[in-house]
């Protein structure tokens, strides 16, 4: 019994050697020059224009997650034309109820306005952002 136990222990041990050895030679043997060009965000090239503390539209986050779930929905189709012809009837059948199930949801989404997009005004936009400010700063 405390065999099993051993070998979990072992497991453990070697995960936690395996995470903390390469973050112990990093921190070791990396120069640490920090300058103020270092510490300064990197956006692909692009300079940075006014502050990160900006709120973005629930709407990124709101198509994201239905992305998501039709996503992950849409990759039960690859088995199911696998073995389609194995099933034969039976598996038409699961699979129309499924499209149906995947097309119930896609309407309650739409009904719901969750697809539509708006423009979003930004108040007190500058640089980029000026553009679509808000009618009451102009």
């Amino acid at each position: 019994m405390y065999r099993d136990f051993g070998t979990i222990l072992f497991a453990t041990f070697l995960g936690i050697i395996l995470v903390a050895a390469p973050l112990v030679i990093q921190w070791l043997i990396a120069p640490s020059n920090k300058t103020r060009e270092k510490l300064e965000t990197y956006e692909c090239g692009e300079e940075v224009e006014g502050s990160a503390w900006l709120q973005f539209n629930i709407r990124f986050y709101v198509i994201a997650l239905i992305f998501l779930i039709f996503d992950v929905e849409v990759v039960f189709l690859f088995p199911w034309a696998v073995v389609f012809k194995e099933m034969g009837l039976l598996a038409l059948v699961e699979m129309g109820i499924f499209l149906i199930i995947l097309c119930v949801g896609l309407a309650y989404v739409w009904v719901k306005s969750d697809l539509d997009w708006v423009k979003r005004r930004v108040r007190y936009g500058t640089g980029r952002y000026k553009n679509i400010a808000t009618e009451v700063e102009k």
